[in-house]
């Protein structure tokens, strides 16, 4: 057998979807190819867009495999995300349809249509000329608006397109087929979206959680003998703050393979979730751009703490000093990646170009390699933020705080914080006549609402009667990031 549909095909039987709302293999290829249907009479064409606010569910799981099998980018956006930003990724990308349903009715401009809607009517059959779609994610950039993130379309099927992603990617997770996978994070993350799409290809079982409860996953895992799934660092924070009657009582013995990323986990955290677990955490680094360049076992990194891995074959890791030559291992520079799969920022050349050296793509990591390869990373670039697995672009934030008359600057920084990686630092520098105290920042936080996601709002704001910037206007985080913790 070779992935979803052909599974679907020769054993509809087999379970698809755990829990209150069951489905076979067999309906929910049916589901998919009714809405692959539905997007083709509306027009959908290989190279087209579709934009998904949707929950965790089948609807989205349902999405992800009627896209990938016309040949459409399927752009799933963050829910949390206001009117203003998500009509913003529906216009840049122009999206062919937007699909959402009535509980994020209110954060869709334009309209929408439902999965139920998409799928009346059409036949269960697959649909013509079947081809090979692909993921565009909007991720930011330092103008704070996003840019999706864009591959080129192969002309294979999704059959044909399986040992390909097999062969370069999806072996280095391990996973046998057949299991049982745990979607934990929301599925218009990369990481998570990338997880199940693979699993569901593996003949997994999925079981769905629309929002993480520590206890639960526990149960969850007990309940439906949950063999491998995806967390951010935050999650590992929650579980082990559990009691240890409550950590103690649930069954995780099915676990073969908790898969970790997005954010830097903290040593002593790994350690205590392995010790809990078992050698059953494995870390990869990569990003949006770079999907996963390292697979790292939990036997690995305890032999290197601290390491997120070695380059996965077909790929290579490059340090280069600020000359642009290649450093020796332990000196820091900026990290390299040679290998990964071409990609383009929709609709911004410069943007593309900037990313590049050569056939070297970078994320603005810095680092290390020691003498076996392994990559230490010394700061996740500089400017980003990473809360929860979220990455947070601090000029988005800015710009919206600018906005307000009683701010005359303002600079925005992400600070450790033991649950959440990092926490969302405004400093501001107030207009004449503005009083710095609660007030302002009850209005400052009140400005926000409506034009920035929630999980974007500072969790602080104090204030500074003066921000340092150079002759040029040009503002140093760093510099301001050390100031704030030595402080």
């Amino acid at each position: 057998m070779r992935g979803f549909y052909e599974i679907a095909t020769a054993d509809p039987a087999r379970a698809a979807v755990l829990g209150d709302t069951p489905l076979t293999y067999g309906e929910l290829h049916e589901r998919v190819n009714r809405v692959s249907h539905g997007l083709l009479a509306r027009g959908a064409e290989p190279g087209d867009t579709v934009v998904t606010v949707l929950p965790n569910g089948a609807d989205m799981v349902t999405m992800m495999l009627a896209t990938f099998q016309i040949g459409v980018y399927i752009v799933p956006v963050n829910w949390h995300y206001t009117a203003e930003e998500i009509g913003y990724i529906i216009s840049d990308c122009a999206a062919r349809a937007v699909v959402g349903c009535e509980r994020y009715a209110g954060a869709v401009p334009g309209g929408f249509e439902e999965v139920a809607a998409l799928a009346e009517g059409h036949p269960a059959t697959p649909p013509p000329a079947r081809r090979a779609g692909s993921m565009m994610l909007y991720t930011s950039g330092t103008t704070g608006r996003p840019k999706g993130v864009r591959r080129r379309l192969i002309e294979l099927t999704p059959e044909e397109l399986f040992p390909i992603l097999e062969r370069k990617s999806w072996r280095h997770f391990g996973l046998p087929s057949g299991g049982v996978h745990l979607v934990l994070s929301q599925l218009y993350h990369s990481a998570p979206y990338g997880q199940a799409m693979m699993a569901v290809n593996y003949g997994h079982s999925l079981v769905i959680t629309e929002r993480f409860d520590a206890e639960e996953v526990l149960a969850l895992v007990e309940r439906y003998r949950v063999t491998n799934t995806f967390m951010v660092p935050t999650m590992f924070h929650r579980l082990l703050a559990l009691p240890s009657e409550v950590r103690e009582k649930y069954d995780l013995s099915s676990l073969t393979h908790v898969y970790h990323g997005a954010a830097p986990c903290p040593p002593a955290t790994k350690r205590a979730m392995i010790d809990w677990f078992g050698p059953v955490l494995w870390d990869y680094y990569g990003s949006t751009e770079a999907a996963a360049v390292t697979m790292l076992s939990s036997q690995e990194w305890l032999e290197r703490p601290g390491t997120v891995g070695r380059a996965v074959e077909g790929m290579r890791f490059v340090v280069l000093g600020e000359d642009g030559e290649e450093l020796p291992p332990g000196e820091p520079g900026m990290v390299y990646i040679e290998g990964i799969n071409r990609f383009e920022y929709h609709g911004d050349p410069a943007k593309t170009a900037s990313s590049m050296r050569g056939r070297l793509y970078t994320a603005g990591d810095i680092g290390y390699l020691d003498s076996d390869g392994y990559l230490f990373l010394c700061d996740r670039r500089t400017d980003l933020i990473i809360s929860g697995g979220v990455n947070i672009y601090p000029a988005e934030v800015e710009a919206v705080l600018q906005e307000h008359p009683a701010v005359a600057d303002v600079a925005v920084i992400g600070v450790p914080d033991p649950e959440w990686g990092h926490k969302v630092v405004a400093l501001v520098q107030p207009a004449p006549g503005a009083e710095p105290g609660p007030d302002l920042t009850a209005d400052l936080l009140a400005h926000c609402t409506g034009r920035l996601a929630r999980l974007k709002h500072p969790r602080v704001i104090e204030y500074r009667e003066q921000l340092p910037r150079t002759p040029t206007g040009k503002l140093s985080r760093t510099s301001v990031r050390e100031a704030y913790l030595s402080s």
